[in-house]
């Protein structure tokens, strides 16, 4: 994969997913938005996503080091090279799949996990390392799990939440239970309750995680857009921003509302 092809500029976004985080912070998942104008996130124990409304405006990244503070971090998709002020801590390369021929079904094995199941959850998701998943992430969405003799042995779930579409995340197996299709089982199984509602599955990968990628792509998601996450560090001085409310700004209102078309 070429470092060209890796790189996202959200600027002159023409599909939602070009910009997933600030779609669903911006919608579906307002409530749980932290924001300060052009610039929003979650919370620290919710997820770790960062997002812009356009990475070539000045405003935005002032606004964002606004909500970041001095030396503060932000995780963001498709930034490379970093702007003045900034400085990137670590990236990856990654890939995005969307739904084009999955069998979605429900699983008569799966039980819906809630916040009494975030330690084992946690738990698990530390033995398999399928992504970042903190004590909140369960509020994003719908997590499935399925046990055996009472213990949490898989799990999928539900985690950005653009308008109209749904990712689907922390798929993971204890390595004593892979080899039983359950991953599969469970991917299937959040993909039929999104479908219900009228939503489309998506998700992401690492673009090393072959295997992975692999799976998804036998079970009918097809390779979208290749991109590229970083972690950046906030190196310059603090930066002033005016208060404002965003339903009064006429221009950022417009760009809000291009992301959720």
């Amino acid at each position: 994969m070429s470092s060209t092809a890796s790189i996202e500029t959200p600027t002159s976004t023409s599909h939602i997913l070009d910009n997933p985080a600030w779609a669903a912070l911006t919608g579906p998942h307002a409530h749980l938005a932290e924001r300060v104008g052009r610039a929003a996130r979650y919370p620290a124990d919710v997820a770790g996503f960062h997002a812009l409304t356009d990475h070539d405006d000045p405003r935005a990244w002032a606004d964002l080091a606004a909500l970041v503070g001095p030396g503060g971090t932000a995780a963001l998709r498709g930034v490379n090279p970093a702007p003045d002020g900034w400085e990137i801590v670590r990236s990856g390369q990654g890939v995005q799949l969307v739904d084009t021929a999955l069998r979605a079904e429900p699983d008569p094995e799966a039980v819906v996990l809630g916040a009494a199941d975030v330690p084992e959850i946690l738990d698990l998701v530390a033995r398999t390392e399928p992504g970042p998943y903190l004590p909140r992430t369960v509020e994003l969405g719908t997590y499935l799990g399925i046990r055996h003799e009472g213990r949490l042995v898989a799990l999928a779930g539900e985690r950005l939440h653009p308008p109209g579409w749904t990712e689907i995340s922390a798929v993971c197996t204890d390595p004593d239970h892979r080899g039983r299709g359950l991953a599969t089982r469970l991917v299937r199984a959040v993909a039929a309750g999104i479908k219900e509602r009228g939503d489309h599955p998506f998700l992401h990968a690492a673009a090393n995680n072959t295997r992975a990628i692999r799976l998804y792509e036998s079970i009918g998601f097809t390779l979208r857009a290749r991109t590229r996450f970083s972690l950046l560090r906030r190196t310059g001085p603090a930066v002033a921003v005016a208060p404002r409310e965003s339903a009064a700004d006429p221009e950022e209102t417009a760009q809000t509302r291009r992301c959720s078309l």
